[in-house]
Formats: structure tokens, C-alpha cells, sequence
């Protein structure tokens, strides 16, 4: 059902994008998708999406726009908030001051340009999590149990290895950890303050 889902909505895309087309708007429209947390379809034994695993947390963003180089993947770090200040950028309109996202115009038209060096992961009020492009940490308190995971996606991209416990990576769990603390005081989170 899931799959049939995805194949349904990929169809309907291209009926619009053909419409775009037909109606000789194809050049001149922004065309932005989005999607929300993907399932975890059986991945770490888990079927929804109430968690911080990469499968779960990446999320689809597409974006068609007059003056964006066709075809080109951007890894540059970046959040769905950042979709309405790109937006403006592209349709040279001014960033009103209170939005918090940032345009993604720039590292799409430059590969080298990054928009964030860290994103952070929270799910409730038990998963936090943090990572830079090649580390991952992730922290649950779940009844009173803490656990932490350390993940080398470089080299480990499907996190299927926790090397929170192995000796030789303390430092990155102690300078993860101190990044995690960081972006919570940053967010306010209500877990940052206990």
C-alpha cells in the first residue's frame, strides 16, 4: 500500500508538470516538493516514522524554479523551514525578518555552498539527536533507561552499528554530546533544561 501510495502521487506530479507544460508555464513556475517524514517500512524493526533514523528524518525536497541549474542533488544540510525563504529568493522577494529558515538557492546553484554544518533531531520527549556529515548521535530516555548511539554514516550509512560503547570513539560521543547540549539551549528545548 505504501509503494502504491508513492507510485500514485509520482503520477499525479507528472499530470501537473505535463499541465505546466501544455499551458506554456513550464519555464516561468517554481515547483516545490515536499514531503513529510518517510515510514521506516521495516527498517530497525520499526514500521512508522517516530524516530530520529536517518530513513525516517530525510524527507524529499524538490525544487523547480527559473535560474536553478536542472537536474543537480544538493547534500547541503538543510530544514523544510528553509523552503519559504528560498522561495522568496527566487521570486526576488524580501526574507520578512522573523523567518528563521534560510534560502537553499545558493547551495543549489554552487555544490560547495552550505546552508548548516549539524542539523538537529527531536521526537517527543525522549529522542534528541544531532549530526554533521559523517556522525550521528542519538539519545533516548525511554522509562527512566538511557541509551546513546553512535553512528559513522560515511561508513555506515544505514546506522545499523552503535559505536557509542567502543573505546576509540569517546571523543566523538563527548564532542557530539556537547553539540547535541548546544543546539538544545539554542532551541529552548524543555529537555536542555534538566
Amino acid at each position: 500500500a505504501y509503494y502504491g501510495m508513492i507510485t500514485h502521487l509520482d503520477a499525479q506530479i507528472g499530470r501537473m508538470l505535463a499541465a505546466l507544460q501544455d499551458l506554456g508555464h513550464a519555464d516561468d513556475t517554481i515547483v516545490v516538493f515536499a514531503g513529510d517524514n518517510g515510514l521506516a517500512v521495516g527498517q530497525h524493526g520499526l514500521l512508522g516514522k517516530q524516530n530520529i533514523y536517518e530513513h525516517s528524518v530525510r524527507v524529499p525536497l524538490i525544487i523547480r524554479a527559473p535560474g536553478l541549474p536542472q537536474g543537480r542533488v544538493c547534500h547541503s544540510f538543510c530544514y523544510l523551514l528553509d523552503v519559504f525563504p528560498t522561495l522568496c529568493e527566487l521570486a526576488g522577494l524580501p526574507v520578512p525578518e522573523t523567518v528563521e529558515g534560510r534560502s537553499v538557492a545558493a547551495a543549489v546553484k554552487d555544490p560547495r555552498a552550505r546552508l548548516r554544518d549539524t542539523m538537529f533531531f527531536a521526537y517527543r520527549h525522549f529522542q534528541r539527536g544531532v549530526r554533521t556529515d559523517r556522525w550521528k548521535l542519538a539519545l533516548y530516555n525511554v522509562g527512566g533507561n538511557e541509551t546513546t548511539q553512535l553512528f559513522d554514516l560515511r561508513n555506515d550509512p544505514w546506522e545499523a552499528r552503535n559505536l557509542a560503547d567502543q573505546p576509540g570513539q569517546a571523543s566523538h560521543v563527548r564532542e557530539l554530546t556537547a553539540l547535541l547540549k548546544d543546539w538544545m539551549k539554542k532551541t529552548d528545548d524543555p529537555l536542555g533544561k534538566k
